[in-house]
């Protein structure tokens, strides 16, 4: 900080607020019921999966849960470290992907482990795993995620199939990137070694799941009418949002010379039908058709067709 900023009567430096937009139809946030939910599922799982290792590798290992957060894929992309072992496997039943992640010396340290070394394992920047290593890694992580159908029993039916390793996070592409994740932290403790895995899962079956398993017969009767009265609340608050309404012909194709060359007294000729209503659009979405007409001296347009599939 310079004297500048702290003389007497120096202008506050203000910062510009952010404005982070907010998708209500793939919300980011977890119900506190639903994540409570998801850290006991989550907890059995780490359990399991560290006395599955202790067995297979013979040595103490502790698995245990950090967190649990809503991401988009692009998001949880960006957090992963390069290279690191990404092992796509396949969620049943829906058949999208999911995602473990861990570093690729834990899982050198693994088969150390197996072929009755001492866990040293191999340190040396960019060293993949080869065909006997990845059998070993995939063979072990399948029967450790055998336990998730068991954790979440009381959620969803759920399993995973080891399909493959990738070392590059930023060309994996488990899932477009504007969809919601949800990603658990976990941290692994094998003597005195301690690593950072995550597991990764499409968040849209286990939410739907959770909402279902919430239902009526969960809630309470006051936490059912405080729900419909917030619903209630929101669908007068929306309502009263002012929205620009607008009316469209078909859009016309024209070469960028002759949007350059356009003067005053220039005829743009349409190719829109007399014959043809508008569009009439809210956000540039198409929500109904309109024939041309008026309304005393002002111009106006009258319904005649309603788009039903955009009005949700």
């Amino acid at each position: 900080m310079t004297v500048l900023d702290t003389a007497p009567g120096a202008p506050a430096r203000t910062r510009e607020p952010q404005v982070e937009l907010y998708d209500f139809r793939r919300p980011l946030t977890l119900v506190r019921e639903h994540a409570r939910h998801l850290e006991m599922a989550f907890g059995r799982f780490a359990r399991q999966f560290g006395t599955q290792l202790t067995a297979r590798l013979r040595v103490v290992t502790h698995l245990e849960l950090e967190q649990i957060a809503l991401h988009t894929y692009d998001e949880y992309v960006s957090l992963l470290p390069t290279p690191t072992a990404m092992v796509l496997c396949t969620v049943e039943p829906n058949r999208q992907t999911g995602v473990v992640q861990l570093p690729v010396a834990t899982t050198m340290v693994w088969i150390d482990y197996l072929f009755g070394g001492d866990g040293r394992g191999d340190d040396r920047p960019g060293r993949e795993l080869t065909e006997i290593e990845l059998t070993l890694v995939r063979e072990l992580l399948q029967h450790a995620l055998s336990d998730l159908e068991y954790a979440f029993a009381g959620i969803t039916r759920i399993a995973l199939d080891v399909r493959s390793v990738q070392y590059n996070p930023q060309f994996v592409q488990a899932a477009a990137a504007s969809d919601a994740v949800l990603v658990a932290t976990f941290t692994l403790r094998m003597g005195e070694r301690e690593d950072t895995i995550t597991l990764m899962l499409p968040a849209e079956q286990m939410i739907a799941a959770l909402q279902v398993a919430d239902g009526t017969v969960s809630a309470s009767p006051e936490d059912r009418r405080r729900a419909e009265l917030a619903h209630a609340d929101l669908g007068r608050a929306v309502s009263a949002v002012p929205v620009e309404v607008g009316v469209r012909f078909a859009p016309v194709t024209v070469q960028p010379r002759d949007v350059l060359a356009l003067a005053v007294g220039d005829v743009l000729p349409l190719t829109h039908p007399s014959t043809e209503p508008l569009d009439v659009v809210v956000d540039d979405v198409v929500l109904a058709q309109a024939a041309i007409g008026s309304h005393g001296p002002r111009l106006a347009c009258r319904v005649v067709a309603v788009t039903e599939e955009n009005r949700a």
